[in-house]
């Protein structure tokens, strides 16, 4: 593979600068002359949060400053300045900055509903996505395209590039099992751009009533899917560096367990314990911390566990797939079984087959020889969707 070529360069980077990022690859939101004839005298939504950034200015201010009408904002999971922690519901609001109304998006409507859309001719989406079926942006983009549908009003995508997309793994969900943390009949890592996965979402009518959303994405330059792109803001609280970027896919199933994987610490997803775990040399202690975690498990608790950080992280690099074998080495070593997992489990697995099979004690290698069939299938869907050039 020719990302393999990619690694070199980029363990270099890592300790030096972000020079993928910030010199090669130019994002959906930096292409204003193929936008601004767009958006001029009309009325604009936007949804965005922290990560939607135009160099170093927020996309909003650039617009606003463009003499852009920006009517509305509209905010997904922790909220529009990325300062609210993971699952915790938004209020409708007033930003300090702009003095623009903020629609929440990740509270009592999940939706944007008909009356947020009143006056609105054109909606933009510009949020950094990691690639990952259970990360909530993809579902908000789904119920963002429904509305947009039902009334009358064109969508424009800003596209970024997609850390995880240099690969494809994992379960592919299953309808029945379809919940916020994974809508689509997709596999854990579907290696697609935010804007790719909107075509697709249009392209397999997996909008309500078939309805169709117009759509225009204003593409990367200088991006493929062979491309490790640093990110040059942490796209939410809980993901603070590429380390747990990296293993975000690999370890967000703790979330679902009895297991800490950091939350309240420095380094959530990169880290994994538990208070009566016997085994591991890392020690920590999950505290409250102010819109990044203020009630992890374990709150107080000393766990005992592993740390993974960096040399994990870079031999998913080496060998980009799921790494499942922390899951089931973790459950054969947890004492009380019947209480390893919980039900939320399922639903980021997206299917009940996961569970069996490691309650079963199937092998790593067992269980992700299921999953090529299903990963097969959606890679033939997935090709007709892609904007730039793939990794195989």
């Amino acid at each position: 593979m020719k990302i393999r070529l990619v690694l070199v360069c980029m363990t270099f980077l890592f300790s030096t600068s972000n020079l993928l990022s910030q010199n090669f690859v130019k994002v959906g939101a930096e292409q204003t002359e193929e936008y601004l004839p767009l958006l001029k005298n009309k009325r604009v939504a936007v949804l965005a949060n922290q990560s939607s950034l135009i160099h170093k200015t927020h996309m909003v201010d650039s617009l606003l400053s463009l003499n852009i009408s920006v009517e509305k904002i509209f905010c997904p999971e922790h909220g529009f300045r990325g300062e609210t922690e993971a699952g915790k519901q938004i209020q409708n609001y007033i930003d300090k900055k702009t003095k623009l109304p903020v629609v929440s998006l990740y509270g009592k409507n999940k939706k944007p509903q008909s009356e947020d859309l009143k006056n609105i001719d054109i909606f933009v989406f510009d949020i950094q996505d990691v690639g990952v079926r259970f990360y909530t942006y993809i579902s908000t983009l789904h119920y963002v395209m429904e509305a947009c549908a039902e009334n009358d009003i064109k969508l424009i995508v800003f596209d970024r590039p997609n850390p995880n997309g240099f690969y494809v793994d994992g379960p592919v969900l299953k309808t029945k099992f379809s919940s916020f943390v994974g809508m689509h009949t997709v596999p854990v890592v579907h290696g697609l751009t935010i804007g790719e996965y909107a075509k697709m979402i249009i392209g397999e009518n997996w909008l309500s009533n078939n309805k169709n959303c117009e759509l225009q994405v204003i593409m990367c330059q200088n991006y493929s899917h062979e491309t490790l792109y640093e990110l040059p803001v942490n796209p939410s609280p809980n993901l603070p560096n590429m380390e747990s970027v990296y293993l975000y896919p690999s370890l967000c199933f703790f979330e679902g367990t009895a297991m800490s994987i950091g939350r309240g610490t420095e380094k959530p997803f990169q880290i994994l314990g538990h208070p009566d775990w016997q085994i591991g040399d890392f020690y920590f202690t999950p505290k409250s911390l102010q819109g990044i975690c203020e009630n992890p498990k374990f709150l107080n608790q000393k766990c005992r566990g592993i740390e993974l950080s960096k040399k994990d992280s870079e031999r998913i690099l080496e060998n980009p797939l799921i790494n499942i074998k922390y899951l089931c080495d973790a459950y054969l070593i947890f004492e009380e079984k019947d209480k390893f997992f919980n039900d939320f489990f399922i639903k980021l697995a997206g299917t009940p087959e996961l569970q069996k099979q490691i309650t079963e004690g199937k092998t790593a290698d067992e269980i992700k020889k299921s999953w090529k069939k299903g990963l097969k299938k959606f890679k033939k869907i997935r090709v007709k969707y892609l904007l730039y050039e793939d990794f195989e």
